[in-house]
C-alpha cells in the first residue's frame, strides 16, 4: 500500500527527516528549513527524475529530528548521512566533506589551520589531544575570516615549514617574524595563547571585541587601520548569521535525555554536534517515574561511557552516583560522567530540544 502523507502530521520547524521503506531501512535523509513543506513537495509533485521516483514508491514511514534552525539540520544530516550511508543519499566520500574546525597546532610555534571530522568521528588533522580545537563552523566564510583575522591580529605565522628568512607577511604586518627570531618564544607562545582564548569564545564576543579595537584606532586618530578592521567586523557579522550548531564545545561526548512517562528522548552529542536524536522505552517495573529514569541514566552511561549526562530529572542523585562509580571500579566503563540538570545556557537549550522531540514524538502536529 503506498505511504499517505498527511501534512498536519509533521512541523513546520528545522529537522531533519529519516524515509524508511517496509522494512524499516533507512532510504534516505534530508534536511529541511520547514519539514512540513519540504516533505509535501515528495508526495504531491509529478517527479520526472528516477531516482525520486523510486524513493517516493519505497517510503513506508517518516522519521523526524528537530533542531533549532537551518544550519543545526544542516549538520546533523552530515552526521547522519555519514553514520548511516542511507542508500538513496549521494555517497559522502571526500574526506573534507562536511563541518570545518580550526585548530591552533601543537607545534613549537603555533599557527591556525583548519582540518575536518573523518567518517570515524575523529579530528582528521590533528595530531594529538593537546592541540587546540574550536568550531565546529557550518560558514566556511565565518570560518576563514576568523583564521585570517586571529592570524594577522596576534602576528601568528600561517607558513606550514616555517622558512629561514622572514617572507611578504612580515613586511606587510601580518607575521611577528618568528622565523628570524624577530620576536622571542616566550612571547609568541603568549600571544597564541590570547589567540586560543579569544577563538574560545562565542562569535558575538569575538565581534565585540573587535569593535572595541575599532573603537582605540580611532581614538588614537589610526583611521585606515580602524577601517580595515571594521570591513573585517562587517565580514564576520554576516558570515556569523550562518551559525555553528553548538558554540565552541569540547571534544567531550555528551547525551541529553529528556525524560518523559514510558519514555525518554536522547539527544547524542559528540565534537560539539549532535550526532542523532532517538526515542527509547523506558525499563519497567517501577511506577515511580524519578526510579525508572536513574534506572536508565545508570544503563545509558554503561552502555555509552559519555564525559556527561544532561538530564530534566534525577530521582535519588547520591545513590545514582553511587551505582556509576560502582561501573567504573568494575571497569565496565572508563569514566565518571558528570550528571546535569541546566536550568540556563546552551546545555538548557539543548534540553528544551529534547523536549520539542519527545512531545512531537508523542503528539504530532496537526
Amino acid at each position: 500500500m503506498p505511504f499517505r502523507f498527511q501534512a498536519d502530521q509533521y512541523p513546520t520547524s528545522a529537522g531533519c527527516y529519516l524515509m524508511r521503506n517496509k522494512e524499516g531501512e533507512l532510504l534516505y535523509i534530508g534536511k529541511a528549513k520547514n519539514i512540513r513543506n519540504r516533505l509535501r513537495s515528495y508526495f504531491t509533485r509529478q517527479h520526472t527524475e528516477r531516482k525520486l521516483i523510486q524513493l517516493v514508491e519505497q517510503v513506508d514511514s517518516i522519521d523526524v529530528m528537530l533542531v533549532n534552525n537551518e544550519a543545526e539540520s544542516l549538520l546533523l544530516e552530515n552526521n547522519l548521512i555519514k553514520q548511516h550511508k542511507p542508500p538513496f543519499n549521494r555517497a559522502l566520500i571526500r574526506e573534507d566533506s562536511g563541518c570545518a574546525y580550526l585548530q591552533l597546532t601543537e607545534e613549537e610555534f603555533p599557527r591556525l589551520a583548519i582540518y575536518y571530522r573523518n567518517r570515524d568521528d575523529q579530528i582528521s588533522a590533528s595530531k594529538s589531544a593537546a592541540a587546540k580545537k574550536f568550531g565546529p563552523f557550518k560558514s566556511s566564510r565565518y570560518r576563514d575570516e576568523l583564521a585570517s583575522y586571529i592570524t594577522e591580529q596576534f602576528g601568528l605565522r600561517s607558513c606550514e615549514a616555517m622558512p629561514k628568512k622572514v617572507c611578504l607577511l612580515y613586511h606587510i604586518h601580518r607575521c611577528s617574524g618568528i622565523c628570524e627570531g624577530l620576536i622571542d618564544k616566550k612571547q609568541y607562545q603568549l600571544q597564541s595563547e590570547e589567540a586560543a582564548l579569544l577563538l574560545s569564545k562565542p562569535s558575538h564576543e569575538i565581534i565585540a571585541s573587535l569593535y572595541k579595537q575599532i573603537q582605540k584606532c580611532s581614538d588614537a586618530l589610526h583611521f585606515e587601520k580602524a577601517q580595515k578592521l571594521l570591513l573585517t567586523a562587517q565580514s564576520l557579522e554576516a558570515a556569523a548569521k550562518e551559525k555553528q550548531i553548538v558554540e565552541r564545545q569540547t571534544d567531550t561526548r555528551q547525551a541529553v535525555l529528556y525524560f518523559g512517562d514510558n519514555e525518554v528522548c536522547i539527544l547524542a552529542i559528540s565534537h560539539g554536534l549532535i550526532t542523532g536524536i532517538y526515542i527509547e522505552q523506558l525499563p519497567k517495573g517501577s511506577h515511580d517515574h524519578a526510579e525508572l529514569s536513574d534506572a536508565f541514566i545508570v544503563q545509558y552511561a554503561a552502555e555509552h561511557d559519555p564525559d556527561e549526562i544532561i538530564v530534566n530529572r534525577i530521582g535519588n542523585r547520591q545513590l545514582l552516583v553511587d551505582k556509576i562509580q560502582q561501573l567504573r571500579k568494575q571497569k565496565v566503563i572508563k569514566r565518571q560522567p558528570t550528571l546535569t540538570i541546566p536550568k540556563r545556557g546552551v546545555k538548557y537549550e539543548l534540553l528544551q530540544l529534547g523536549e520539542r522531540n519527545y512531545f512531537h514524538h508523542n503528539r504530532p502536529c496537526r
